[in-house]
């Protein structure tokens, strides 16, 4: 509930943000190919059931919020949460994720997005949709929060 209210509260501020290129304004056009580019080896790595490329998506002290499962705190929970979901998975399906929108300023950035889970036939079986916040460390954004939920009825 927290994170719902932190994420509504942060989309109204940064919505509000003058889009005007200042000191410190992220040139979003540029990040979002970026942001798109970790998407994907996120996606690749999941499909390749590698928890390490996984996590190489966020940030140390990151907390994932996952649909029917437990917030995992810190990277190592993650990854071990990865590793516990592969061991499992036994459907060759794979997730695809596309940026909707990003906004921000500074080190700070949310993205909004969606994601298919896709069949080894080609056939969407269930979709939703995610968002993530990132913080710039270094040279890189990493996710430092994320979660997600499906639109498919229970």
């Amino acid at each position: 509930m927290q994170w719902a209210l932190l994420a509504s509260v942060s989309i109204l501020l940064f919505s509000c943000s003058p889009k005007e290129k200042t000191a410190g304004t992220v040139d979003l056009e540029k990040v979002k190919v970026e942001i798109q580019a970790m998407e994907d080896a996120y996606s690749k790595a999941e499909a390749a059931k590698d928890a390490e490329g996984v996590v190489a998506y966020y940030a140390d002290n990151a907390v994932s919020y996952h649909r029917n499962e437990p917030a995992s705190n810190g990277k190592a929970t993650i990854k071990a949460f990865h590793e516990g979901r592969f061991a499992k998975d036994t459907t060759g399906n794979r997730n695809v994720y596309k940026v909707i929108d990003l906004f921000g300023e500074g080190n700070m950035l949310v993205e909004i997005g969606s994601w298919d889970e896709i069949d080894p036939s080609g056939v969407t079986v269930d979709s939703g949709n995610y968002m993530s916040y990132f913080e710039k460390k270094g040279d890189k954004y990493l996710c430092v929060r994320d979660m997600s939920l499906s639109t498919k009825p229970e």
